[in-house]
Protein backbone atom coordinates (compact mmCIF):
# COMPACT_ATOMS: atom_id res chain seq x y z
CA UNK A 1 0.00 0.00 0.00
CA UNK A 2 1.30 3.34 -0.96
CA UNK A 3 -1.24 5.44 0.45
CA UNK A 4 -2.43 6.16 4.09
CA UNK A 5 -5.52 7.63 5.90
CA UNK A 6 -4.81 8.46 9.46
CA UNK A 7 -7.79 8.74 11.38
CA UNK A 8 -8.44 10.17 15.29
CA UNK A 9 -10.44 8.19 17.05
CA UNK A 10 -12.26 10.24 19.74
CA UNK A 11 -15.24 11.93 18.45
CA UNK A 12 -13.80 11.08 14.79
CA UNK A 13 -15.02 7.62 14.99
CA UNK A 14 -16.64 7.01 18.18
CA UNK A 15 -19.02 9.59 19.75
CA UNK A 16 -17.25 9.96 22.96
CA UNK A 17 -16.25 13.52 23.17
CA UNK A 18 -19.45 14.38 25.44
CA UNK A 19 -17.85 11.86 27.82
CA UNK A 20 -14.95 13.23 27.76
CA UNK A 21 -16.57 16.85 28.29
CA UNK A 22 -18.65 15.31 31.54
CA UNK A 23 -15.85 13.22 32.64
CA UNK A 24 -13.15 16.43 32.69
CA UNK A 25 -15.39 18.57 34.49
CA UNK A 26 -15.95 16.27 37.09
CA UNK A 27 -12.16 15.38 37.66
CA UNK A 28 -11.59 19.26 37.76
CA UNK A 29 -15.08 19.99 40.11
CA UNK A 30 -13.51 17.23 42.51
CA UNK A 31 -10.01 18.92 42.83
CA UNK A 32 -11.40 22.26 43.60
CA UNK A 33 -11.67 23.59 40.39
CA UNK A 34 -15.11 25.84 38.22
CA UNK A 35 -13.71 24.40 35.03
CA UNK A 36 -16.88 25.66 31.94
CA UNK A 37 -18.18 22.37 30.32
CA UNK A 38 -17.81 24.20 27.01
CA UNK A 39 -14.09 25.45 27.68
CA UNK A 40 -13.55 21.39 28.32
CA UNK A 41 -15.05 20.81 24.90
CA UNK A 42 -12.60 23.16 23.23
CA UNK A 43 -10.07 21.41 25.45
CA UNK A 44 -10.78 18.11 24.26
CA UNK A 45 -8.42 16.27 21.85
CA UNK A 46 -5.26 17.25 23.24
CA UNK A 47 -3.59 14.95 25.89
CA UNK A 48 -4.54 14.50 29.35
CA UNK A 49 -1.27 16.88 30.48
CA UNK A 50 -1.65 19.36 27.60
CA UNK A 51 -5.70 19.28 28.40
CA UNK A 52 -5.23 20.07 32.29
CA UNK A 53 -1.79 22.89 31.29
CA UNK A 54 -4.44 24.25 28.74
CA UNK A 55 -7.69 25.05 30.81
CA UNK A 56 -5.85 25.56 34.54
CA UNK A 57 -2.80 27.52 32.85
CA UNK A 58 0.65 27.88 34.72
CA UNK A 59 -0.31 29.15 38.14
CA UNK A 60 -1.88 25.69 38.48
CA UNK A 61 -0.50 23.10 41.48
CA UNK A 62 1.35 21.38 38.69
CA UNK A 63 2.09 18.03 41.38
CA UNK A 64 -1.95 17.75 41.15
CA UNK A 65 -2.15 17.20 37.76
CA UNK A 66 -1.57 13.28 38.24
CA UNK A 67 -4.53 13.07 40.74
CA UNK A 68 -6.69 14.93 37.77
CA UNK A 69 -5.77 12.78 35.20
CA UNK A 70 -6.28 9.52 37.32
CA UNK A 71 -9.68 10.86 38.53
CA UNK A 72 -10.49 11.63 34.39
CA UNK A 73 -9.26 7.87 33.50
CA UNK A 74 -11.54 6.65 36.59
CA UNK A 75 -14.68 8.21 35.52
CA UNK A 76 -14.58 7.95 31.60
CA UNK A 77 -13.59 4.32 32.58
CA UNK A 78 -16.62 3.78 33.36
CA UNK A 79 -17.95 3.79 30.16
CA UNK A 80 -15.82 1.44 28.21
CA UNK A 81 -18.07 -1.57 27.93
CA UNK A 82 -21.06 0.71 25.78
CA UNK A 83 -18.84 3.69 23.57
CA UNK A 84 -20.81 4.00 20.57
CA UNK A 85 -19.13 3.78 17.60
CA UNK A 86 -20.76 7.01 15.06
CA UNK A 87 -22.60 5.48 11.95
CA UNK A 88 -20.78 3.69 9.43
CA UNK A 89 -17.06 4.15 11.30
CA UNK A 90 -16.29 0.80 10.72
CA UNK A 91 -17.70 0.57 7.34
CA UNK A 92 -15.63 3.70 6.59
CA UNK A 93 -12.49 2.13 7.75
CA UNK A 94 -12.99 -1.49 5.53
CA UNK A 95 -13.99 0.41 2.38
CA UNK A 96 -10.44 2.78 2.77
CA UNK A 97 -8.55 -1.11 3.48
CA UNK A 98 -10.10 -2.65 -0.04
CA UNK A 99 -9.09 0.12 -2.18
CA UNK A 100 -5.98 -0.43 -1.18
CA UNK A 101 -5.40 2.36 1.83
CA UNK A 102 -2.89 2.06 5.02
CA UNK A 103 -5.47 2.93 7.77
CA UNK A 104 -3.44 4.06 10.92
CA UNK A 105 -5.31 5.19 14.19
CA UNK A 106 -3.36 8.72 15.53
CA UNK A 107 -4.96 9.16 19.05
CA UNK A 108 -4.46 10.39 22.04
CA UNK A 109 -5.85 7.53 24.08
CA UNK A 110 -3.40 4.48 24.84
CA UNK A 111 -3.93 0.89 27.38
CA UNK A 112 -7.49 -0.13 28.14
CA UNK A 113 -9.05 3.32 26.63
CA UNK A 114 -7.25 2.82 23.40
CA UNK A 115 -9.00 -1.21 23.62
CA UNK A 116 -12.14 -0.40 24.04
CA UNK A 117 -12.18 2.19 21.47
CA UNK A 118 -10.90 -0.05 18.62
CA UNK A 119 -13.75 -2.47 20.06
CA UNK A 120 -16.45 0.22 19.41
CA UNK A 121 -14.98 0.76 15.97
CA UNK A 122 -14.89 -3.14 15.15
CA UNK A 123 -13.17 -2.78 12.09
CA UNK A 124 -9.28 -4.45 13.43
CA UNK A 125 -9.11 -6.43 10.30
CA UNK A 126 -8.72 -3.01 8.45
CA UNK A 127 -6.33 -1.34 10.74
CA UNK A 128 -3.00 -1.38 10.30
CA UNK A 129 -1.60 0.49 13.02
CA UNK A 130 -2.02 2.65 16.00
CA UNK A 131 0.05 5.48 16.90
CA UNK A 132 -1.28 6.24 20.75
CA UNK A 133 -0.03 8.55 23.61
CA UNK A 134 2.73 5.94 24.74
CA UNK A 135 3.85 5.78 21.34
CA UNK A 136 5.25 9.92 21.07
CA UNK A 137 6.53 12.29 23.02
CA UNK A 138 4.22 15.63 22.21
CA UNK A 139 0.64 14.83 21.42
CA UNK A 140 -1.35 16.87 19.22
CA UNK A 141 -1.41 20.03 17.44
CA UNK A 142 2.39 18.94 17.63
CA UNK A 143 2.75 16.84 14.06
CA UNK A 144 4.26 13.75 16.07
CA UNK A 145 1.31 11.64 16.27
CA UNK A 146 0.67 12.10 12.68
CA UNK A 147 4.60 11.85 11.37
CA UNK A 148 4.52 8.25 13.76
CA UNK A 149 0.98 6.92 12.22
CA UNK A 150 3.07 7.52 8.39
CA UNK A 151 6.13 5.77 9.81
CA UNK A 152 3.68 2.63 10.89
CA UNK A 153 2.61 2.66 6.63
CA UNK A 154 5.67 3.60 5.38
CA UNK A 155 4.31 6.27 3.26
CA UNK A 156 5.24 9.84 2.84
CA UNK A 157 2.92 12.94 3.79
CA UNK A 158 2.37 13.54 -0.14
CA UNK A 159 0.29 10.48 -0.22
CA UNK A 160 -1.54 10.98 3.00
CA UNK A 161 -4.62 12.09 4.58
CA UNK A 162 -5.80 12.83 7.85
CA UNK A 163 -9.26 12.57 9.27
CA UNK A 164 -10.01 14.51 12.54
CA UNK A 165 -12.61 16.37 14.74
CA UNK A 166 -10.91 18.73 16.48
CA UNK A 167 -8.31 21.87 15.36
CA UNK A 168 -5.91 20.26 17.31
CA UNK A 169 -6.27 17.82 15.16
CA UNK A 170 -6.32 19.93 11.77
CA UNK A 171 -3.03 21.78 13.19
CA UNK A 172 -1.07 18.76 13.52
CA UNK A 173 -1.98 17.01 10.46
CA UNK A 174 -1.00 20.28 8.76
CA UNK A 175 2.34 20.72 10.67
CA UNK A 176 2.49 17.17 8.94
CA UNK A 177 2.23 17.89 5.94
CA UNK A 178 -0.46 15.59 5.35
CA UNK A 179 -3.90 16.97 3.78
CA UNK A 180 -6.77 17.42 6.46
CA UNK A 181 -10.22 16.15 6.02
CA UNK A 182 -12.69 17.65 9.63
CA UNK A 183 -15.48 15.67 10.55
CA UNK A 184 -18.41 17.90 12.44
CA UNK A 185 -19.57 14.81 14.81
CA UNK A 186 -16.77 16.01 17.54
CA UNK A 187 -18.70 19.23 18.01
CA UNK A 188 -16.44 22.05 16.90
CA UNK A 189 -17.69 24.25 13.87
CA UNK A 190 -16.77 23.78 10.35
CA UNK A 191 -15.46 27.27 10.33
CA UNK A 192 -13.31 26.47 13.00
CA UNK A 193 -11.66 23.10 11.15
CA UNK A 194 -11.63 24.89 8.00
CA UNK A 195 -9.31 27.60 9.73
CA UNK A 196 -7.22 24.89 11.22
CA UNK A 197 -6.27 23.62 7.67
CA UNK A 198 -9.47 21.63 6.90
CA UNK A 199 -9.48 20.78 3.00
CA UNK A 200 -13.09 19.74 3.22
CA UNK A 201 -15.60 18.98 6.27
CA UNK A 202 -17.82 16.56 6.28
CA UNK A 203 -20.78 15.37 9.18
CA UNK A 204 -19.69 12.25 10.19
CA UNK A 205 -18.06 9.02 9.03
CA UNK A 206 -21.32 8.20 7.19
CA UNK A 207 -21.21 11.32 5.04
CA UNK A 208 -17.56 10.78 3.94
CA UNK A 209 -18.37 7.84 3.09
CA UNK A 210 -21.07 8.40 1.21
CA UNK A 211 -18.99 11.10 -0.57
CA UNK A 212 -16.09 9.30 -0.94
CA UNK A 213 -15.71 9.66 -4.74
CA UNK A 214 -15.66 13.33 -4.32
CA UNK A 215 -13.68 13.72 -1.22
CA UNK A 216 -9.46 14.27 -0.85
CA UNK A 217 -9.40 10.82 -0.12
CA UNK A 218 -9.96 10.10 -3.84
CA UNK A 219 -7.65 12.78 -5.01
CA UNK A 220 -4.61 11.51 -3.14
CA UNK A 221 -5.64 8.03 -5.01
Amino acid sequence: MDRAAVFDVDGTLVDTNHLHVVTWWEAFRQAGHDVPMHAVHRAVGLGSADLIAHLLGDGRDKDRDGELSTAHKALYGQYFDRLPALPKAGELLRRLHRDGWAVVLATSASGAELGALRRAVDADDAIAGTASAEDVQEGKPAPEPVEHALELAGVPASRAVFVGDTVWDMRAGSKAGVRCVGVLCGGIPRADLEGAGAEAVYADPAELLERLDGSPLARAS
